[in-house]
């Protein structure tokens, strides 16, 4: 019965695979979600259960919230009087949700009436109102609205105060997930877990439930335990960041990364550098002409299967990337550009993450160059821009 359900998310663009609607079906013939005591089924609990199943990725659940709503005639499209009202569906959801006294006030104005008034309303009401006994609006006793009182209303959008009202429609404004947006904390990690691979490590702490029950049933019934070590993630991560100068503006950003670099990879080794790699970084930038760290060293003391991320807005003279000498900084006597190579041969997966708006790199002669040298491998600081690098570090 669900098939057409089916249809809806894959119009909505959701990546639903037949495989996963089939787990959903088998979830409700299970009894996963069912009828309440007063026998009615709740919505809400095939609304989670749907997206726990289907859902894998959180960037979805705006479509899939969309999908949902226009498929089950909800918030958006219930009020939408130029298509068809399943009147009957909605009065037989409605016998199992509403209390005696509900259903009593209903027969005073009668559910036909009911519906036909709000539909005039609708197309007359040009504005927001407060108060009164008529219009849609809000604090008043129209049968219509919210955060006032009638026994025989609608309540649309808000919550409610009285609790006195036939049925809630909560307006709901969506809002598609922006693959272009610069990101918070917590939308870098969701972006970031994408480069995972686990690992059992450390003490045995967490149950291994298979191994028990092969253990219990051979050991006739009787409980036989088995543990195992926690699985964390064993990617290790050589993370180089750009610092100071046109960085500056991006620090927040960069901080942002950097905090959430931190959380999801145990395996993390970080390095300072100023415009572009020369022969040496360093950790602490208020010491960094103190305890610097030869490029040379850091290329030696980190295996291959380290993965190599530079962060850096790539903004320079041309001077500083192909000539000795071209550091603002001191004289380098090897140009940024070896340096670069040396880096990227040393460790072949490797990614440069840049926070300067994609737009403008085609004007910008020193991203070009950068570009070139480690094979367009630059990616902008935004969830599309992450999930590529994660993506291509991943392979």
């Amino acid at each position: 019965m669900l098939i057409d359900f089916f249809y809806t998310l894959r119009s909505a663009k959701l990546p639903v695979s037949v495989k996963e609607y089939l787990s959903l079906l088998e979830a409700l013939e299970a009894g996963v979600v069912g009828p309440k005591s007063e026998g009615a089924w709740s919505l809400d609990d095939f609304y989670f259960l749907s997206r726990l199943v289907l859902v894998k990725d959180e960037k979805h659940y705006d479509k899939f919230d969309r999908a949902f709503a226009a498929y089950f005639k909800g918030v958006e499209l219930v009020a939408d009087f130029t298509k068809e009202v399943p009147a009957d569906w909605l009065r037989k959801i409605l016998e199992n949700e509403l209390t005696p006294e509900q259903k009593a006030a209903i027969e005073k104005m009668g559910w036909d009436e009911l519906m036909e008034t709000l539909k005039k309303r609708l197309e007359e009401q040009k504005e927001r109102h407060e108060g009164g006994s008529k219009w849609i609006g809000t604090g008043g006793t129209s049968p219509f609205g919210h955060g006032g009182y009638n026994p025989q209303g609608i309540r649309i959008g808000g919550a409610g105060k009285n609790k006195s009202a036939v049925k809630v429609w909560e307006q709901r404004a969506y809002r598609d997930y922006d693959d272009q947006q610069e990101l918070g904390t917590r939308n870098i990690k969701v972006a970031l877990r994408r480069l995972r691979k686990f690992a059992r490590e450390g003490h045995e702490l967490e149950l291994d439930l298979p191994d028990t029950i092969r253990s219990t049933a051979a050991n006739a019934g009787y409980l036989d335990i088995k543990m195992v070590p926690e699985r964390h993630n064993n990617v290790k991560v050589l993370l180089l960041m750009d610092v100071g100068g046109t960085m500056d503006e991006h620090v927040h950003r960069v901080e942002e990364l950097f905090s959430a670099v931190k959380s999801e990879f145990k395996h993390l080794e970080f390095y300072y550098f100023h415009n572009c790699v020369y022969d040496f970084m360093w950790k602490n930038n208020r010491r960094r002409f103190a305890e610097k760290f030869p490029t040379w060293d850091i290329i030696r003391k980190y295996n291959k299967d380290y993965k190599l991320i530079f962060v850096g807005d790539a903004t320079m003279s041309p001077y500083e990337i192909l000539q000795p000498g071209g550091s603002v900084e001191y004289n380098n006597e090897e140009a940024g550009a070896e340096w670069l190579q040396r880096l990227t041969h040393a460790f072949p997966k490797f990614a440069w993450i840049n926070p300067e708006p994609q737009g403008v790199w085609q004007y910008r002669q020193s991203i070009s160059i950068i570009q070139q040298l480690i094979g367009n491998r630059m990616y902008p600081l935004s969830l599309k821009g992450l999930e590529e690098t994660m993506r291509l570090l991943s392979k």
